[in-house]
């Protein structure tokens, strides 16, 4: 794969990947508030264009299986979306389980935060979505500066005279310079130790 490394001081950018970076933020607040409502830690999951809600880390006990599948790998439950009733349960008790599946799943649905969406802003900064599921890509902010690492290049003037011919375009990073791979990583460094400290 190839490697590509840039930054922008553009307000625009910085301020469209600082949105990100708040939103995310706030995704994982609300993961933490759900995961204390429901017993356990939950996984933050992320495919190729969105950050999710994964399972619930609870108990292998079996007593939980009517409401929860089992664990996965790494012990996570995920919410049924039926009760799963076993064989010889009086009716009474069956109908208690829906009740209380009924009332477990009206919490996820008011408290578990809504996907977010990564390709959403990569779109905002006028990068080609289809190139970043093929190639990869990477945004942070640091002290006003925008950093990126594209696993594809992008060029202002090809953009320009691509868009101009309505030909397909990598896209184009609003005030973005190519820079070394070893600035990226030493921003990377410093925005790493402040998030550290930040949850320290």
């Amino acid at each position: 794969m190839s490697n590509y490394f840039y930054k922008s001081a553009a307000p625009t950018t910085v301020a469209i990947v600082r949105e990100y970076s708040a939103a995310r933020a706030e995704f994982n607040s609300r993961l933490v508030a759900l995961g204390q409502l429901f017993g356990g830690p939950v996984a933050s999951m992320r495919n190729l264009t969105c950050h999710v809600a994964g399972g619930v880390k609870l108990s292998e006990s079996r007593a939980l299986d009517a409401h929860w599948c089992r664990p996965d790998d790494h012990g996570y439950r995920a919410l049924r979306t039926t009760a799963k009733q076993t064989k010889g349960t009086p009716k009474e008790e069956r109908a208690a389980i829906r009740a209380e599946h009924e009332r477990l799943l009206s919490l996820w649905r008011e408290h578990c935060p809504k996907r977010l969406s990564i390709h959403d802003y990569w779109d905002r900064l006028d990068v080609n979505t289809g190139n970043l599921l093929m190639c990869g890509g990477i945004k942070f902010e640091l002290d006003g500066t925008s950093y990126f690492h594209l696993g594809f290049q992008i060029n202002k003037a090809e953009h320009h005279e691509n868009v101009a011919a309505g030909k397909p375009t990598s896209g184009w990073i609003e005030g973005a310079v190519e820079i070394l791979p070893s600035e990226f990583e030493n921003a990377r460094c410093l925005k790493n130790q402040q998030h550290e400290v930040a949850n320290a």
